[in-house]
């Protein structure tokens, strides 16, 4: 046997830490709120296999910690085991900096408050310092990883699947939104590809997170809960499913809603996921068991009671007392028995006196609730009867109690059956069914039955046969309203200010409120009523006579409405089509034109072997229905034109020139020195270039624009010994001094003055993405003349080897080429 080297051991012990990107962004955030930040970006590129960056706002990691910072067992939150028992972090093992480093490059840009500017020290594979320059980034940490699992190909390969990226990815997303529900003061952002797929703002409370990352139509759903047991000390809080809840909301096909933390750690619990899971399909409907449930459960014990150092990842944890875990099923198990109840049982919410704890464990559950058999309206006319009327002629709750056992046990079947069970409490009658009134031609009592006038109807009811409603009568008739009084206009007023003032008003109250008002109303303010009131009246009165002008068509009382002769007329008027425009039978002026196709085939080859005076230009002959592309005439060649391909190179040509990166002022100034900028000549070349004159103080600031252009502004100190940054661009991802270098580069090597010819990786790119937002922007067709210029600017200003757009596809395709000029 012998010892295997430290960098084989090393790589081995990283790849059981760090196993896939999730382990990463977990274990960089949870550094982040160790060191108490408040805010959490983490940018993706390629799903974390090219680069994941963490930044924060944090307290940072001091300059005296920096050099061992990444190398393993190195930590600040423990001395010993024994302060696992205290613990209130979520790293402690000191590794995961290191392990990160052992399968990626890693690159660490670090700032205290006290610090004057920030430092960016790149690691090695043991996590010791290669190389550090100075960083433009404010207070915080930001770690960057990059080409994740360099040294592992295997698994590297393991996500050459698309469909296990996006996974990938959804479980990044789930990380963060764990860490935002049980930090509600935590702003977090998630990138990928430059891309903001998700971020959720700083919240209050738990349920505004909460609100935030599921959406408020879950949380409706959700019931919160707390409870706190002395021996043993343990705090249960969260939220789990309401009793009858919509299923679609409160439960997903998978357990990625499900959030349990142990002292604010997301950890993974199976036994109560399944527990929750058990007995909330109990009370949902056959479709929604099998499905698991919505829940956030917070479980808050002594760091002395709960390991945490279990697995690698630290989603695992084991309490030390079972009677934690156990007192914690017992409860949830209560809760949906209770709320099982409710729905069945109002009396079940009392707790018996013979089980003192399950006693405790219903009123801790219980609070507040109210039956769902109990209407609001019932409750506030109980409330507002008790208060108005607390005793009717000495009638006691008892009382009445006993009234209402008397005379159910005064029902009988015969009674019953005879229909004197219920009877009026005023007259003591029994009480009469509902009865329909109809039409009585029979005479009344003691009138003669020969008289005509003996015959009575019923006042209220309805002899007169309705007649059938036609097309003519929907599209012709004009409900015409009433006019308003002056006292409607005033109660049309004052109703809602009666209302806003007293809510829990009645409507007999609100009317009696109304009257009242108007009643103690000047004259003045009357008047004013009645003259609003006469302007109605006036118009009434004239839409009244616009419609008695209009046909009127009735039938005789008691017969049915001749509906078939409108209808006929109508059926004409839809089903009648416009004529159709006569053509002019005018002949046009022509005239006779002699050709001869035997002197057409003599003089064809002449044109053809001729050679034109001057090249023949593009000419647009149309355009196409699709795509905005055109048809272009050149020469003995027909083309398909595109041009938003060619106003995208002209666009980029033209921000390539003479685009300005507008600068910000940095907080921190970023000094420069011959080592930053890649050697002597770099420096010499950026003190030589132009600038204006000096300040009050007699800093001099270059205003070369192939500087200014990209974003940078720099100044030089009096005595020229000294040189800063004091402004960038912040438009441009990621710009720094590497970017600076490559300008000087340029300038020095390739004597580069144009300023498209100084332009870095970064601003090039940039532009180019600018280039292409602006063209989506314009028309999506152009007009003849805007092709002719369009045609005119690419001949001018674009070589004839550069007709190609931004993604290198060609301006033009050829649909056909002929051999003679036509």
């Amino acid at each position: 046997m012998h010892q295997l080297p430290p960098s084989t051991v090393r790589l081995l012990s990283s790849s059981q830490v760090i196993t896939s990107v999730v382990n990463v962004v977990k274990e960089l955030t949870e550094n982040s709120l160790d060191a108490e930040a408040t805010s959490v970006d983490v940018k993706l590129e390629n799903y974390g296999l090219d680069r994941i960056e963490v930044r924060d706002n944090g307290s940072g990691i001091r300059a005296e910690d920096t050099p061992v910072m990444g190398v393993r067992h190195f930590t600040s939150k423990i001395s010993s085991h024994q302060d696992l028992e205290s613990l209130q972090t979520y790293g402690f093992r000191g590794e995961a900096l290191g392990s990160i480093c052992a399968v990626a490059e890693v690159t660490v840009t670090t700032k205290t408050k006290e610090d004057d500017f920030s430092t960016q020290y790149t690691l090695d594979l043991t996590g010791n310092i290669v190389s550090q320059k100075p960083s433009h980034l404010g207070q915080g940490t930001t770690v960057s990883v990059q080409r994740l699992f360099k040294n592992l190909p295997v698994r590297r390969q393991f996500y050459s699947n698309t469909k296990k990226c996006k996974e990938e990815l959804k479980r990044v997303q789930d990380v963060l939104t764990a860490f935002a529900i049980v930090k509600p003061e935590l702003r977090v952002t998630l990138y990928h590809n430059k891309v903001m797929l998700w971020q959720k703002s700083k919240m209050a409370d738990h349920r505004s997170a909460l609100v935030a990352t599921l959406g408020p139509n879950v949380v409706s759903h959700l019931q919160p809960f707390h409870h706190r047991h002395e021996d043993p000390e343990i705090i249960l809080d969260g939220f789990l499913p309401k009793p009858g809840a919509d299923f679609t909301l409160t439960s997903s096909s998978s357990a990625d809603k499900a959030f349990i933390y142990v002292n604010d750690r997301p950890v993974q619990q199976k036994e109560i996921t399944k527990l929750v899971r058990q007995h909330l399909g109990a009370l949902q409907a056959e479709e929604a068991r099998g499905r698991f449930p919505t829940f956030v459960l917070r479980v808050s014990v002594s760091a002395a009671a709960v390991d945490v150092n279990l697995t690698p990842d630290k989603t695992q944890v084991l309490l030390h007392h079972k009677v934690h875990e156990n007192y914690f099923i017992y409860l949830v198990y209560k809760y949906y028995e209770i709320n099982k109840g409710i729905s069945s049982d109002v009396s079940s919410h009392c707790p018996t006196s013979n089980n003192s704890s399950s006693s405790s464990i219903a009123e801790d559950w219980i609070v507040d609730q109210i039956p769902a058999d109990l209407s609001l309206c019932d409750a506030d006319e109980a409330s507002q009867n008790c208060a108005t009327e607390p005793n009717l002629e000495g009638n006691s709750p008892e009382r009445l109690d006993d009234g209402l056992g008397a005379r159910e046990d005064a029902f009988s079947a015969e009674e019953w059956s005879r229909g004197t069970a219920l009877r009026d409490p005023d007259s003591d009658k029994p009480l009469q069914p509902v009865t329909i009134l109809r039409p009585n031609a029979g005479p009344a009592k003691d009138e003669d039955k020969s008289s005509p006038s003996s015959t009575r109807l019923i006042s209220n009811a309805i002899i007169e046969k309705r007649a059938a409603l036609t097309a003519y009568d929907v599209l012709a008739n004009r409900a015409v309203r009433a006019p308003l009084s002056p006292a409607a206009l005033f109660e049309k007023e004052t109703r809602a200010e009666v209302v806003s003032e007293n809510p829990k008003a009645s409507l007999h109250q609100i009317n009696a409120a109304v009257r009242e008002r108007w009643k103690t109303l000047n004259q003045e303010e009357r008047q004013k009523f009645e003259d609003r009131a006469q302007k109605h009246m006036e118009h009434h009165e004239q839409a009244r006579a616009a419609s008695a002008e209009a046909p009127r068509r009735v039938s005789a009382q008691g017969q049915k409405r001749k509906a078939l002769s409108n209808q006929q007329l109508l059926d004409e008027l839809f089903s009648a089509q416009p004529q159709k425009k006569l053509k002019n039978s005018v002949s046009k002026p022509s005239r006779t034109v002699g050709c001869s196709l035997a002197s057409l085939r003599q003089n064809l080859p002449r044109l053809a072997s001729s050679p034109p005076s001057a090249p023949l230009r593009p000419c647009p002959i149309s355009r196409l229905a699709s795509q905005g592309s055109w048809l272009l005439l050149s020469g003995h060649k027909l083309l398909v034109l595109n041009p938003f391909r060619v106003e995208e190179a002209l666009l980029f040509q033209r921000l390539m020139d003479n685009n300005i990166l507008p600068a910000v002022a940095l907080k921190d100034p970023i000094p420069l020195t011959e080592e930053s900028l890649g050697g002597a000549e770099n420096m010499d070349a950026l003190c030589s270039m132009e600038k204006q004159s000096p300040e009050l103080d007699g800093s001099v600031v270059i205003s070369d624009l192939r500087l200014v252009a990209n974003g940078f502004k720099i100044k030089l100190s009096p005595d020229r010994q000294q040189v800063q940054v004091t402004a960038m661009a912040e438009c441009v991802p990621f710009l720094g001094l590497g970017d600076l270098r490559e300008i000087l580069t340029a300038v020095v090597q390739k004597k580069t003055r144009a300023v498209s010819g100084c332009r870095p990786l970064k601003v090039y790119n940039h532009l180019k993405g600018e280039a292409v937002r602006l063209v989506r922007q314009m028309p999506a067709h152009f007009s003849r003349e805007e092709v002719r210029g369009i045609l005119r600017r690419m001949e001018t200003q674009l070589e004839r080897r550069h007709r190609t757009c931004l993604h290198e596809r060609p301006f033009t395709q050829l649909l056909s080429k002929s051999d003679t000029v036509c």
